[in-house]
Formats: C-alpha cells, structure tokens, sequence
C-alpha cells in the first residue's frame, strides 16, 4: 500500500502541482548564464527567482507532448532531456538532447502557441519553469526589465532560425 501511495506522491500531477518557488543562488547564477537573461544585473535576477518553479520528472516522463498548449520555458538544472517531433506518419524525429544549462520551450513565452514537438525526460532531471502568465506579470510590474528579456529570447530565436536557415543551406 505504501508504495502505491509513493508512486502517486511522485507522479507528475503531484509535482507540477504542488512544487514550491524557489529563491537559491545556484539558481540566480544559472539565471544570469543563460543568453536570454545575459542583459539582467544579479539584483534583476533575483526578482526574477519569485516567478522561477522547480519541477522533477523521472527518466522517460513526458515534460510535454507536441500539440500541448506552450505554458512556459524550461531551464535544465540536473539530467537530460530529448527533443521529438512526431510526422503525420507517426514517425519521431529526434531533434534535440539537451544537458544541464540547456533550455528549451522559450516559444512559449512569446506567443503560447501549440507546442511543435514533445519533451521527454531522458534520465531522471530537475528542471526550473518560468510560466507565461508569471513573466507577463513580472513584465508589467517591471517593463524595463521585461524588454530586456523579450529582446534576450529574440536573440535567441534569431539565432536558432539562422542555424536552421544554414543546416538546410546545407541539404
């Protein structure tokens, strides 16, 4: 009976729901790594740890599926996570995996648009959230910071579309 008990604890319902904020430094370091923040002083960062969530999802767990609703972006802080896009023939597509630093869904916090592949927990991972509807918050609270982080995921999206547009160059 414990166990059963466990596993619904530990299940993914449980943890996106019941997750606490969370405040580290590690965290506020890892913030300020990442391209998208690169343009926020460490105090910035830290007022963007109140709209940070961490979640845990087991190796082999769905983070989500391609056609979800996209809610938010993703920064990996432990373990792995692969990148699939599944064809009209119901072929997968590896597109990704990605490492600790990484990040991916940044989309989502510019237009919410149905997620064009899936994410999938390809070893047991920590993963910090930043949810749209909190960024769009924090954006109206403090718009100057909020340019700051539009233009950083710009870049970013600039930069991928660009690769993109090369590796087909190179088809």
């Amino acid at each position: 009976m414990m166990e059963q008990n466990e596993q619904i604890i530990h299940s993914s319902f449980w943890t996106n729901f019941f997750t606490s904020k969370t405040d580290e430094t590690n965290l506020r370091e890892a913030l300020q790594a990442l391209p998208i923040f690169k343009e926020l002083s460490k105090r910035d960062c830290s007022l963007l740890l109140n709209i940070v969530h961490n979640r845990i999802y087991v190796a082999g767990e769905y983070i989500f599926y391609q056609g979800d609703p996209g809610l938010g972006m993703y920064i990996i802080r432990e373990g792995e996570v692969e990148i699939k896009r599944e064809n009209q023939g119901k072929k997968h597509t590896l597109l990704a995996n990605l490492k600790k630093g990484d990040f991916f869904g940044e989309l989502a916090l510019v237009d919410g648009e149905k997620r064009s592949a899936s994410a999938i927990s390809k070893t047991d991972a920590k993963l910090a959230v930043i949810f749209k509807p909190d960024l769009e918050e924090f954006i109206d609270k403090i718009p100057k910071k909020g340019i700051k982080i539009m233009r950083g995921i710009s870049k970013i999206i600039a930069a991928r579309l660009r690769k993109l547009n090369a590796d087909l160059d190179q088809q």
